[in-house]
């Protein structure tokens, strides 16, 4: 192709449909926004497949896989290409497809058909209603004439080449981040064989869990008051949450809102949610399934309390009881034991040293997140042409 093209995608790939009817490759894949076509198992940590995949599609080397699933960061889904030398299967809700001989680079396909432009494309394709519950509802025929475009090859290259650049460095922030939270662990364990424990009960002077509105009462949601659920506690500073309700909501019920300074613990969710502790920044209110801690400052300083409860996050999650989901209790939660110093002023001097970790590992997953959007707009500005390609590539 001698110049810019926008084409249909069916021009560019072959639908795929070889299935798995014997039954033999048990390698499940699913697509994540995140981490591409990876190992069910790595990503929801169990096997959610069904158990017969003879209906499941088989995906070799090389090959591309749209996944209809939305998300935050995927709006329209996400297609991912299989890098590994070895095939794996996927859900028959998913697309697979592979790339025409000659027509595309496929590093480049890939970058093109995870663009504004493409899933722009997509959209004007897709007829009402076609969004429902995270999945979008998209036929064969919508997704394969949504339009790509398509440069010429030494172009495609240099794309690739700009954007793999950013790659890189967004990885390298990745893993440097991931460093730091092993150095995190690590004082944490230390915390335990540096110092004698106490009961949590002995250290704060109200441990208290909230409550949930009434659903009924649409009066008692959409208010100015940040409502807490257990699976947003795992945060250094919380001073927000995904939802909101009203003064009359938070007096007509039993939420109670929790003050600067404490900390809170996830009592029960779903997976490795409880256990976890998080630090309140600003007040906010929270639901039955968390509780809030208030330490006695005369005896702990508020942020060691969070850095302590963490230390002994698995010992909490062992002591949960329940048979189908178990889960924590406040009683479960106080008795728990948590290394403590004898002095504030030996707590200054662990927290000085932790804070100054997690604020490097902060620092760095911001820094990787600029350039996720930096990323985004980039390969939006090289495929509309608004970014000239041999200064882009000057600059990386």
């Amino acid at each position: 192709m001698s110049d810019w093209q926008q084409v249909p995608l069916s021009e560019v790939v072959t639908r795929v449909t070889t299935k798995n009817v014997d039954g033999t490759n048990e390698n499940v894949l699913t697509v994540s926004a995140e981490h591409g076509l990876i190992a069910q198992e790595s990503f929801f940590t169990k096997k959610v497949a069904s158990k017969d995949t003879s209906g499941y599609y088989v995906v070799a080397p090389g090959q591309f896989v749209y996944n209809k699933s939305t998300s935050k960061s995927a709006a329209y889904g996400t297609v991912a290409r299989n890098l590994s030398d070895e095939p794996g299967i996927v859900s028959p809700l998913y697309f697979v497809f592979e790339a025409k001989d000659g027509v595309a680079l496929p590093e480049f396909l890939e970058l093109s058909l995870n663009s504004t432009q493409f899933f722009s494309s997509l959209a004007g394709m897709l007829r009402e209603g076609a969004r429902s519950h995270g999945l979008l509802n998209v036929r064969l025929g919508e997704f394969y004439s949504a339009t790509v475009t398509l440069p010429p090859e030494s172009v495609q290259q240099q794309i690739v080449e700009i954007i793999s650049a950013v790659d890189n460095q967004v990885s390298a922030l990745n893993a440097e981040s991931e460093a730091l939270d092993g150095v995190y662990r690590g004082f944490l364990h230390s915390l335990g064989e540096r110092y004698g424990e106490v009961k949590i009960s002995e250290v704060v002077s109200q441990a208290f869990a909230g409550g949930t509105p009434s659903r009924s009462k649409t009066e008692f949601y959409g208010g100015d008051i940040p409502w807490l659920k257990s699976g947003e506690v795992e945060n250094d500073c919380i001073a927000t949450a995904a939802e909101f309700i009203t003064e009359a909501g938070l007096k007509g019920s039993s939420a109670k809102m929790v003050p600067p300074g404490a900390t809170v613990v996830a009592m029960y969710g779903q997976g490795d949610t409880k256990g976890r502790a998080g630090f309140v920044e600003a007040p906010v209110s929270t639901n039955q399934a968390v509780l809030a801690l208030i330490p006695d400052e005369n005896l702990v300083l508020p942020r060691f309390l969070l850095h302590a409860v963490r230390s002994k996050t698995d010992d909490l999650r062992h002591r949960a009881v329940g048979s189908s989901q178990p889960n924590l209790s406040k009683s479960l939660v106080l008795t728990q034991t948590i290394p403590m110093p004898d002095s504030l002023a030996d707590q200054e001097q662990a927290l000085a040293a932790i804070d100054s970790v997690r604020a490097d590992q902060a620092s760095t997953r911001e820094e990787a997140g600029r350039l996720r959007e930096v990323r985004s707009v980039l390969l939006s500005g090289l495929l509309d042409r608004t970014i000239d390609i041999e200064p882009a590539k000057l600059g990386v």
